[in-house]
């Protein structure tokens, strides 16, 4: 995910180019806004659309492929092609902007506006922040990761979803004799694989441990319960749980969501985005066929099973430097992602708001029941942590998401892992 090539490099100056030809010009050029291309952008079309229809600053939408995309922003900015606007995951994805004087700090301007502040669920809000401060508003739903199934192949099994370790790996051993992939894994995308390690070090140590590591404490990674974490996945590999070609699977071009949908894997532990990607390619598996479940808590772990991993929302960010009346139109388009239009667009989209007071809008949703499993697990979470690939600097990231993807392909044994991130290579 994090690989970034020369021809990449010229397509970002493509894109780059169709735009107003640069961030901070004080003409009355384009707001170039990029986002990450999926089955979620069509809340951003419409967004940029109604944002048109009474702006004299246009807003004109990038729609940048997933697979690669943070590289792609990172290589344009400090470029004339950066966007003015841009799609992120706060925290760690955007430090180094922000340490460079990238960024439009938001603090006063949520300050100053505290019906656009009292728009978004706080905590989710205050997850956009770096060093205190706000940087980015919630432009996308709730994003925890959630253990999705395949009801036809669990009822065709006569299973349940687990709700311990034990019926986790008693399943793995059904579905292999059923002749199922007991778990999609898109093991070609490492932050696929980011997810199961975030839970099981949740479940095992607790959230504590991972805050260590955010803070800047390395030694955390010499915790006992990361040891064990790794020692888990390797259990689930060698068990079979992901079956035998999952280092080839993909994820944004749908490999893995196509393999559960079709029934040929049972599980798939993904982000909660994956019920609009269902919707969006396989409606009717969507509609009938998706099944959901909280991750099991792990033996002698001492997490609390009710903690959440993922990602709390996704943000906008305002490139410094659009000055003038740009950047007055581009504070626009940010709160227009706090209004409750953009939250029924989302409920309507099958994403779950992150704005206060969705709850009301979730009878709309064309899940209800769905949404409202993500609504309570998120807002009943002792503790939610960032994707950490996503709250760790860029500089710690990559390496980590390559150790990840060695200790799933049996590259790295477990205390090899270990004493890979404690070395920070």
């Amino acid at each position: 995910m994090l690989t970034w090539t020369a021809a990449a490099v010229m397509a970002v100056a493509t894109l780059g180019a169709c735009g107003s030809g640069g961030p901070g010009e004080e003409s009355a050029g384009d707001l170039e806004v990029w986002v990450y291309q999926d089955a979620s952008t069509a809340v951003q079309r419409k967004a940029v659309e109604r944002f048109n229809e009474t702006s004299d600053i246009k807003a004109k939408l990038v729609e940048v492929p997933g697979e690669g995309y943070q590289d792609k922003m990172r290589s344009a900015m400090g470029t004339p092609n950066a966007p003015d606007v841009f799609f992120n995951w706060g925290g760690g994805s955007i430090s180094d902007f922000v340490a460079k004087d990238m960024l439009v700090d938001l603090t006063p301007v949520l300050e100053k506006d505290s019906k656009l502040k009292q728009a978004f669920v706080p905590s989710i809000l205050d997850s956009g922040r770096v060093e205190g401060r706000y940087y980015g508003t919630p432009m996308r739903g709730m994003q925890p990761v959630v253990l999705f199934h395949n009801k036809e192949v669990f009822d065709k099994a006569g299973a349940e979803p687990p709700t311990s370790w034990q019926d986790l790996l008693d399943l793995v051993d059904t579905f292999k004799d059923e002749g199922v992939t007991p778990f999609a894994l898109a093991g070609s995308d490492a932050w696929t694989e980011l997810m199961w390690l975030e839970y099981l070090l949740d479940r095992t140590g607790g959230d504590e441990v991972f805050r260590r590591i955010q803070d800047g404490d390395s030694g955390a990674w010499d915790d006992p319960a990361v040891l064990k974490a790794a020692g888990l996945v390797r259990e689930l590999v060698d068990r079979g749980a992901f079956g035998t070609n999952y280092k080839s699977v993909n994820y944004t071009a749908d490999g893995a969501s196509t393999l559960f949908a079709k029934g040929r894997a049972a599980m798939h532990l993904m982000g909660s985005w994956e019920y609009s990607n269902q919707k969006a390619n396989q409606p009717e598996f969507a509609e009938k066929g998706l099944g959901w479940s909280t991750f099991p808590e792990v033996p002698g772990g001492t997490g609390d099973p009710a903690n959440v991993v993922g990602n709390p929302t996704n943000y906008w960010s305002v490139n410094s430097r659009v000055t003038g009346e740009r950047r007055e139109a581009a504070l626009e388009f940010l709160r227009l992602a706090g209004t409750d239009w953009y939250a029924e667009q989302l409920v309507d989209n099958g994403d779950v708001p992150a704005t206060a007071g969705a709850e009301k809008l979730l009878g709309k949703h064309s899940a209800p029941e769905y949404a409202r499993f993500q609504y309570t697990m998120v807002t009943d979470a002792p503790a939610f942590t960032l994707s950490w690939d996503q709250a760790l600097p860029s500089r710690q990231a990559a390496p980590m998401l390559d150790n990840i993807q060695k200790l799933f392909n049996g590259q790295l044994e477990p205390q090899a892992f270990v004493d890979a991130m404690k070395a920070g290579k």
